[in-house]
């Protein structure tokens, strides 16, 4: 890899502003930046969570996922770039079947623990969730294919599904919700 930066502080955004990947300065808390901070907390939230001692082949699905979160960010980062593909969505459609089959179907709603691997895949599912909603914001006022927000839409199930897998791995139950009976 050749040196992509020289310098980390630029002082360039001290004004609020920022670069876009194509030049262009767009104010820090627009709809685009928000949008790629969220896939960008995403993709950090998976890199702790597997600090944890996964199963192989759920760390390899999430090195994966990490690779393609980047790739949207530069999507996101490059208004018209395309970095993503469609095999990176097939990736997780056939995650979700093959990690969902063994588990047994849900009668009650699932509250996010177990161990702590699950809890951390329900972290991620919620930042994935929120990262949904900014791409959403951002489709309104620009454009960004349907790759992108489909993808983040898988992913929050699929992290979901991991996390009962993780505790099923881990001989932990998941953890169900209690509904409080009225006074």
């Amino acid at each position: 890899m050749s040196d992509r930066l020289s310098s980390i502080t630029t002082r360039t955004g001290d004004q609020g502003e920022t670069s876009l990947g194509d030049g262009q300065r767009v104010p820090k808390n627009s709809l685009r930046i928000h949008a790629l901070g969220e896939v960008d907390e995403l993709n950090s939230i998976i890199g702790v969570w597997r600090c944890e001692a996964l199963p192989e082949d759920v760390d390899t699905l999430l090195s994966h996922i990490q690779h393609h979160l980047f790739d949207m960010g530069a999507e996101l980062c490059i208004p018209g770039h395309e970095a993503m593909r469609d095999s990176q969505l097939a990736e997780l459609d056939d995650a979700i079947l093959v990690l969902n089959e063994p588990l047994p179907p849900l009668k009650e709603f699932i509250l996010p623990g177990g161990s702590r691997a699950a809890a951390l895949a329900h972290q991620a599912r919620t930042v994935a969730r929120r990262a949904e909603r900014s791409v959403v914001s951002l489709l309104q006022f620009d454009a960004v294919r349907p790759v992108v927000q489909q993808y983040l839409n898988r992913l929050s199930d699929l992290c979901f599904i991991l996390a009962r897998c993780l505790n099923k791995h881990a001989d932990r139950p998941d953890v169900l919700w209690q509904p409080q009976a009225k006074s």
